[in-house]
């Protein structure tokens, strides 16, 4: 699907995954930047197709790394390219939060506006539900990709307002900005609303406002039925190795996830956004101000360690996508793949990681030593991290084995008494004990992002 920000996919496909980095930025001055330790990073998961696709890497305006990998089309051996293009998921939400930006400075609303002012017919329980709630995912409006028969009616074409139809009569999760919660139906609205506004298709008013004038040649509103150049086919893991990604109807995500593009018309976009070439520098600000969950609009900002990210992951049938920015390094990371899986969010923060100079430790060379069962049996217990998400802890056969919400169940293995690591994603987990030695939480490190769980 594509949702990709959430927090509720952690251990099985990191939505804000980056990287484990061991040290601290050396200075920009005598830092070197490792592309060969770039090209290994990613190398470690091609083998087993765990990532086909293509990255990039630029700074300050120099492409450091531009490539294809894996395939294309496996049935008929086409390779990716720099220029293939890719189904983009929820990096999709980004272009919407723009326009909606672009809409705003040429007077036609405000950020701060009702949604029942462009749309009477807006249910009563929407009447405190305002723009700025869709934005950042606090409007209580729930997320339509995990209704009971969203599966049963992706593959069917719908119209913005049909889409709208299927949320528009359920109630709310909670008081509009009290809380977070990412809502794919959310930016569904949005893209609706810039139709209304706008009197353009959604598609129309991107290619006119920002492909067009950022000259973002391979960029566009997906297709079931146009032939579009150079596309990738979609694939998913399966125990006998890719198979075939399940049909969506491109209809069905809109304006949350239906954009393709490629890796240099999203450095030309990053480029474009954070080089003023798009909005007004109060608007990109508005823009990259976060307002819940490090969660600004259509974009995640967080400062880690004191190192500021700008960015979006997404998720569809058969792709995977992570795009980044770091604004003090102007440094922009595009990982687009076109298999389902975690490998994008590590592969893209960890060559983020190394162009900034920090040393990153990949899963397959961390060393596992021995820990004794009665200090393993001090972690087992539930983590919450929020509301809707744990991770539960439990000693099977003296080994300590963890399970998120909804996930499978995996083994983590010890690097110290304290810290753990994970073999089917790269993440660590490390516990955390009070002054009396009880241990009290959980820290999910993955991507250089440091997630805590309270131990219930």
């Amino acid at each position: 699907m594509f949702r990709r920000i959430a927090i509720a996919t952690l251990l099985a496909g990191a939505c804000l995954a980056q990287s484990n980095t061991q040290n601290k930025p050396q200075d920009k001055a005598s830092a070197k930047i490792d592309i060969a330790r770039m090209e290994q990073i990613v190398q470690t998961y091609t083998p087993d197709k765990r990532f086909m696709g293509a990255v990039l890497v630029a700074q300050d305006g120099k492409i450091l790394l531009n490539k294809g990998y894996g395939f294309a089309n496996l049935e008929w051996d086409i390779p990716n390219t720099s220029a293939t293009k890719f189904r983009l998921g929820s990096i999709t939400k980004q272009f919407t939060a723009a326009s909606i930006l672009l809409l705003e400075e040429r007077g036609k609303l405000k950020v701060e506006d009702p949604v029942k002012k462009y749309m009477p017919d807006a249910p009563a329980a929407w009447d405190k539900v305002t723009i700025f709630h869709l934005l950042t995912h606090t409007s209580g409006i729930p997320s339509f990709t995990s209704f009971p028969d969203y599966r049963s009616k992706e593959a069917t074409a719908m119209t913005p307002e049909k889409l709208v139809e299927w949320f528009r009569d359920k109630p709310l999760e909670f008081e509009p900005g009290e809380k977070w919660n990412y809502s794919n139906s959310g930016y569904i609205l949005l893209g609706y609303l810039i139709e209304k506004i706008s009197g353009q298709s959604y598609s129309d008013f991107l290619q006119q406002n920002i492909f067009t004038p950022l000259g973002m040649k391979e960029s566009g509103y997906d297709s079931n039925s146009t032939v579009i150049a150079h596309r990738a086919a979609g694939y998913s893991p399966s125990p006998k190795g890719p198979a075939n990604a399940g049909f969506v109807h491109m209809t069905i995500p809109f304006s949350a996830g239906a954009l393709y593009s490629t890796t240099e018309d999203l450095l030309r976009w990053e480029q474009g956004l954070f080089g003023g070439k798009v909005l007004t520098p109060a608007s990109l600000a508005k823009m990259t101000t976060p307002f819940k969950q490090d969660y600004a609009f259509g974009l995640a900002v967080e400062t880690r360690n004191g190192v500021k990210r700008i960015s979006h992951g997404g998720g569809i049938e058969g792709f995977n996508t992570f795009l980044a920015y770091y604004p003090d390094d102007k440094l922009v990371v595009v990982a687009l793949a076109n298999i389902n899986g975690p490998a994008v969010d590590q592969i893209a923060g960890n060559l983020g990681a190394v162009a900034r100079g920090e040393q990153v430790v990949l899963a397959s060379e961390r060393k596992e030593v021995s820990v004794s069962p009665n200090i393993l049996a001090k972690y087992v217990g539930n983590y919450e991290f929020s509301p809707t998400f744990s991770i539960t802890m439990t000693l099977e056969d003296g080994r300590l084995m963890t399970q998120a919400t909804n996930q499978p169940k995996f083994p983590v293995f010890p690097e110290s008494e304290t810290r753990f690591f994970l073999k089917v994603v790269d993440a660590e987990v490390e516990f955390i004990k009070n002054e009396k030695g009880d241990v009290t939480q959980l820290v999910l490190h993955q991507g250089g992002r440091d997630m805590k769980g309270v131990k219930k």
